[in-house]
C-alpha cells in the first residue's frame, strides 16, 4: 500500500495552538480567536500524496461542526466526543479511538504497509511504553513508514527522538502561520483584527 494513512488528534493540537497564539501573536485574547485551518493542516499531513485513509478525532464545541463537515466532504472520517460526557476525560476517548484504528489498519494491511502520519499534540505515555508511541512502534516493526507532526514544546522528547530516528518528525511550529488563522472579534467587542492563514509551502516538508 503506497498511500498515506492520517490519524489526527485534534484536541491537543488545538490547545497547544492556543498557547502559542497567546505567546507569539501579541494580540489581546489571541488564544480565544485562533483556529486551526483544517484544509492546510490536512494537506501538510498528506504532502500532496495519495490519501488511503484518514481519521480525525477530538472533543470540540458544537459550533465547530460545520468546519468538520468540510473535512467529511473530502472523505475524512470524523469522530467527535462531548467534552462534558460523564466519566470520560476530554482526551481519553479520542486517543483510544485513534489508537484502535491504527492497530486495526496495521492488521488489515499486514504485509502491505503504507505511511502512517500521526498529528498529535503531546505524545503522552511514551515513558511507560503506552499511548501513540507504542502503537507507532508496532506499526514500524511491520514495515510502516512513520511521520509524526506535532508542536515542539508539547511533544514528549522521547517520542520526538524516536520519530527522528525511525521516521520523520515535522514540527508544526514551522507552519504555524499556514495552519492557523485568527477570527475577528465579536461585533461590539473589537480588540483584534482578522488574520488569514498564509499559503502553505511544502518545500521544507520532509517525508519518510
Amino acid at each position: 500500500m503506497s498511500g498515506v494513512f492520517v490519524y489526527w488528534d485534534h484536541s491537543n493540537i488545538f490547545h497547544e495552538a492556543q498557547r502559542i497564539a497567546e505567546e507569539t501573536e501579541g494580540t489581546p485574547g489571541a488564544r480565544y480567536l485562533v483556529r486551526i485551518h483544517f484544509e492546510n493542516l490536512l494537506r501538510l499531513a498528506r504532502a500532496d500524496r495519495p490519501l488511503a485513509k484518514a481519521l480525525a478525532a477530538g472533543s470540540v464545541p458544537p459550533e465547530m461542526r460545520a468546519l468538520w463537515n468540510r473535512l467529511e466532504n473530502q472523505g475524512i472520517e470524523v469522530r467527535l466526543f462531548d467534552r462534558g460526557e460523564a466519566g470520560r476525560g476530554e482526551q481519553d476517548m479520542p486517543d483510544r479511538i485513534l489508537q484502535l484504528r491504527m492497530l486495526e489498519d496495521a492488521l488489515d494491511y499486514n504485509g502491505n504497509a503504507g505511511t502512517v502520519v500521526l498529528l498529535t499534540g503531546d505524545g503522552a505515555g511514551y515513558s511507560e511504553g503506552q499511548g501513540f508511541h507504542s502503537t507507532l512502534a508496532r506499526m514500524h516493526t511491520r514495515g510502516w513508514k512513520v511521520e509524526v507532526l506535532s508542536w515542539l514544546q508539547s511533544c514528549n522528547r522521547g517520542m520526538r527522538s524516536w520519530a527522528e530516528q525511525n521516521g520523520i518528525f515535522v514540527p508544526l511550529d514551522d507552519f504555524y502561520d499556514a495552519i492557523t488563522f485568527r477570527e475577528p472579534s465579536r461585533e461590539g467587542h473589537e480588540f483584534a483584527s482578522r488574520r488569514d492563514a498564509t499559503p502553505l509551502d511544502l518545500t521544507s516538508r520532509e517525508m519518510a
